[in-house]
């Protein structure tokens, strides 16, 4: 299994919205065959039996690449699969609490827009964070921008690994080197592509230029 400051390097976030001729789990397949280090389930509609069978038959697949599998926001759900972590924003539940339930051993990801939001999430047990927007974003169109010096400023403060997320591209992820972040957490990027594996390579050699000091 990856470390948690490995799994950063290329952070898949799923949408059903781009499913196609390809089902979710085919192209959760593809990403993970091109190199994703990370995936996180994120399902918003479904009913939480639907969720925890669609939950446990993607963390199999992710077993077999031995990449962690994240479920977001839903702790019943992450627990009830045996999902590698939970990812919460700063509108779920608390991160503190949040670790109360899941224990020392499971992954726990916090959402961060602020310095202050950051500093909060590591001290209530955060393993890593995610940070954005860091471009503008039409997956999730409540985000609050995020500027690239709020983004280095993080990334200097926390000891704990940092992703950023909203609107990267290939074309703009190199416009992060030199942040300090660790790896990109990519939504449309991924799963919008016409060819999900070739994008997810492309991706992750962009990715790895990146963070290398």
């Amino acid at each position: 299994m990856n470390s948690v400051n490995e799994a950063m390097l290329l952070y898949a976030v799923t949408d059903r919205a781009w499913t196609g001729h390809l089902t979710l789990m085919e192209q959760v397949a593809l990403a993970l065959e091109g190199g994703a280090t990370c995936v996180q389930l994120r399902e918003k509609e479904l009913d939480d039996g639907t969720f925890l069978e669609e939950a446990r038959e993607m963390k199999m697949l992710c077993a077999r690449y031995h990449v962690p599998f994240i479920i977001n926001d839903n702790v019943e759900v992450a627990l009830a699969c045996g999902a590698d972590g939970i990812h919460v924003g700063q509108s779920d539940m608390e991160a503190r609490d949040v670790r109360t339930l899941i224990g020392p051993d499971v992954i726990l990801g916090v959402s961060a827009q602020t310095l202050e939001q950051a500093l909060a999430a590591e001290r209530a047990g955060a393993d890593y964070l995610g940070v954005g927007a860091v471009f503008a974003t039409t997956t999730k169109l409540d985000a609050d921008a995020v500027s690239h010096e709020t983004l280095k400023a993080i990334c200097g403060a926390v000891s704990i690994p940092v992703t950023a997320i909203g609107g990267i591209t290939r074309d703009n992820l190199p416009e992060l080197k030199g942040t300090g972040v660790d790896g990109v957490a990519l939504v449309s990027a991924i799963f919008a592509a016409a060819d999900i594996k070739g994008e997810c390579r492309a991706l992750r050699a962009l990715s790895e230029e990146m963070v290398s000091r």
